[in-house]
């Protein structure tokens, strides 16, 4: 068996395997006046697991992401038995991982003053009703302007506590879960790393209960229904995804709801099962429903003229737009409090545009109202909340 590296030794317990709470805490304090050098850490296969090299380190190495782990191997900081491998290479008995881990860079994140809608919050968790047009967390071409950015000033001016350092290496401090830029409603950020933890863990288990509200083109049949269509990277579109049915496709089901029928559109309660990228944008249209105003996924921006029928009264402009993002909304959250156990759920209201889009609908368009068992939001809480 190959020996640990000198700068790996200091890392192992007493029966020779690297101590992780060592290793991240060296991590932590790379920088500082007494830590000299990058930290390096050696692992050594004893048995022959036939397992991906990215997954392995993602249990080894718990404290990064895999999104980390994955850059760590593309930045060939890691290599095998002295060679560059690639995260799907599968270590055997015998091999010799070397990882060279960076210095972690800096948590401090430009506070900005950008108002929040706050639905709950303690010492470890905050709960948020997230607006539209605004991204979780700086990424390549949005440093500022972002929920982690108003998040600071929150805690520095109006608060107390910090976001959780769960995160920090791409600047995710506290992000349990990330809803996109014009999807609105409820989500979840950690105080601690403690909660953070926990509440990642109840994510991954899939023991969190999350409902969506989303109005969509067309009557949709059935009223209820399971999607259960694969679904991965488009393979042309850049930052777009697919239905895919050959081995990139990952399972990814969505169990659909139909709350109100109005004359050629739906507004539907969807359960996510899986939490793909786009996954009930996607799967909608698939089923030859998009969603409105998803002008990626086949949906179309109303004006006040695609719903109030012509030589109806109406004081509106009927060039005017309704909405001009996707009616896409996280409506309900449950889960349980990560430090208390005890049950937490939230609903967020709909947001002004969606709020007022259902609204016309229901009075220009409405059909029926279905009344079906397993539905969970408060459709006149979440609908007539502002009114």
């Amino acid at each position: 068996m190959s020996s640990p590296s000198n700068r790996s030794k200091k890392f192992l317990d007493g029966g020779g395997n690297i101590d992780t709470d060592a290793l991240f805490h060296a991590y932590e304090e790379q920088g500082s006046a007494d830590e000299e050098g990058l930290i390096e850490a050696t692992f050594n296969i004893r048995k022959n697991l036939n397992r991906r090299l990215d997954s392995y380190l993602a249990t080894r190495i718990p404290f990064l992401s895999r999104t980390s782990i994955k850059r760590l191997i593309e930045d060939e900081s890691v290599t095998v038995n002295g060679k560059v491998p690639k995260g799907s290479t599968k270590v055997h008995q015998g091999d010799v991982v070397c990882v060279t881990l960076p210095p972690p860079p800096s948590s401090e994140i430009p506070a900005e003053d950008i108002p929040l809608k706050i639905l709950f919050e303690d010492k470890d968790i905050i709960v948020l009703n997230k607006d539209d047009d605004i991204i979780i967390h700086p990424a390549r071409s949005h440093k500022s302007g972002t929920i982690i950015n108003a998040l600071a000033w929150h805690f520095q001016h109006v608060s107390d506590g910090a976001l959780s350092s769960v995160g920090e290496e791409f600047a995710r401090p506290g992000v349990v879960h990330r809803l996109d830029r014009h999807t609105t409603g409820v989500m979840l950020a950690a105080k601690t790393d403690t909660a953070h933890w926990r509440l990642g863990k109840q994510f991954e288990k899939r023991q969190t209960r999350k409902r969506y509200l989303a109005v969509v083109h067309g009557e949709i049949e059935p009223l209820t229904d399971v999607i259960d269509i694969p679904l991965g990277k488009h393979p042309t579109k850049r930052d777009s995804y697919a239905v895919r049915w050959d081995e990139t496709g990952k399972p990814s089901v969505t169990v659909f709801h139909v709350r109100e029928i109005y004359d050629g559109y739906t507004l539907v309660e969807l359960d996510l099962k899986t939490g793909r990228t786009h996954q009930i944008r996607l799967h909608l249209q698939h089923l030859g429903y998009p969603i409105v105003g998803d002008d990626i996924y086949g949906g179309k921006h109303l004006k006040v003229s695609d719903i109030i029928p012509r030589g109806h009264e109406s004081e509106l402009d009927r060039t005017s737009f309704v909405i001009q993002r996707q009616a896409l909304h996280a409506g309900y959250l449950a889960f349980t409090h990560p430090i208390s156990d005890e049950p937490a759920e939230f609903t967020a209201p709909l947001h002004g545009d969606m709020a007022n889009l259902v609204k016309m609908l229901r009075k220009h368009r409405f059909k029926k109202a279905p009344k079906l068992q397993n539905t969970i939001i408060d459709l006149e809480y979440a609908v007539n909340y502002d009114s």
